[in-house]
């Protein structure tokens, strides 16, 4: 058979189904054609390839060598098929909305928000993605994009979303054992966990030179979510985008620690079809979206729970 010629897919899903059961009749029975069916494709796929598939055994048939080979690689090949057409179906379904978001942000802010959105709306069927470089939106692979800057494609409606803010936080035993003591203080009673980028970014460079000098550096990590993982266990007061530790924050678990400059950090962008998207849906999570985005200010100064005004360094 030339290295190029590929059998039909019928020959090859006989043969699969005939291997399966290692008979001919309950491959027949499978696919509702006949048992000779079966049994010609078979001899067709074996005229193909010059290889015998099947020898007799008792009441049916066990596959040769040849035959064991190739039924891993048919059966790996109808998996992904499978699995694809599977994927087709979900694209297919009119309930479907295809958000692109950051990690932190989905992580941290969109989360714990998901509850309510599908509650609002029974018929979503959110697809989630944080694959950054999935920047283009557009009618087949993504409905709406959430990003630290606009994608500026022509024909997108874009618009500033959230913005973001560097808040102190701790666990709420850590800020509870802070909150009587003097700011001075601090540092006696409790380590500092970091974000790598944190100790020499714009944002927050000088926070780390200033207020937080004194403290004893714990750990020093280049993931922000291992960091909020790290916070959340007591091992200190960290840095963090208030994004990411939302959820946490109106969970009880974390606290921001009053009296800490509050930095302003990323602002995030909405972008979405401009005019009629490709189902109504998609325009209700959008305005949705952008509705939890002007609510967000609110939330953050109910959650903070500072006795000092919170102070942003120029």
């Amino acid at each position: 058979m030339s290295e190029h010629r590929i059998p039909s897919l019928k020959l090859l899903m006989g043969f699969e189904a005939a291997a399966r059961h290692g008979n001919f009749s309950r491959a027949a029975d499978e696919l509702h054609v006949t048992q000779s069916a079966i049994s010609h494709q078979v001899q067709q796929l074996e005229e193909q390839i010059k290889q015998p598939l099947f020898r007799r055994g008792g009441r049916g048939v066990e596959l040769t060598v040849a035959g064991e080979v190739l039924l891993r690689s048919v059966q790996r090949t109808l998996t992904i098929m499978r699995s694809g057409l599977g994927r087709i179906a979900t694209y297919l379904d009119p309930g479907l909305v295809v958000l692109v978001c950051p990690a932190n942000l989905l992580h941290g802010w969109l989360q714990p928000r998901l509850s309510q959105l599908e509650e609002q709306f029974p018929e979503l069927c959110l697809l989630l993605s944080a694959d950054e470089t999935a920047r283009f939106v557009d009618e087949i692979d993504v409905d709406i994009a959430i990003s630290d800057r606009p994608i500026l494609q022509a024909g997108l409606l874009e618009l500033p979303l959230l913005q973001d803010e560097w808040v102190m936080v701790g666990n709420r035993e850590l800020a509870d054992r802070l909150s009587p003591l003097p700011q001075d203080r601090h540092h006696l009673h409790a380590d500092l966990v970091c974000l790598e980028e944190s100790l020499t970014g714009d944002a927050t460079a000088r926070l780390f030179l200033e207020e937080l000098t004194l403290f004893r550096k714990r750990a020093i990590y280049d993931d922000s979510r291992l960091l909020l993982d790290a916070t959340l266990s007591g091992r200190g007061i960290a840095c963090l985008p208030r994004v990411l530790v939302e959820g946490s924050l109106s969970g009880g678990q974390l606290r921001i620690l009053p009296g800490y400059p509050r930095l302003p950090g990323t602002t995030w962008w909405l972008s979405g079809v401009a005019g009629q998207p490709r189902s109504e849906i998609v325009l209700k999570v959008f305005e949705w979206l952008r509705s939890q985005g002007d609510n967000l200010q609110g939330s953050a100064e109910t959650a903070a729970m500072a006795s000092t005004p919170a102070i942003r360094l120029k």
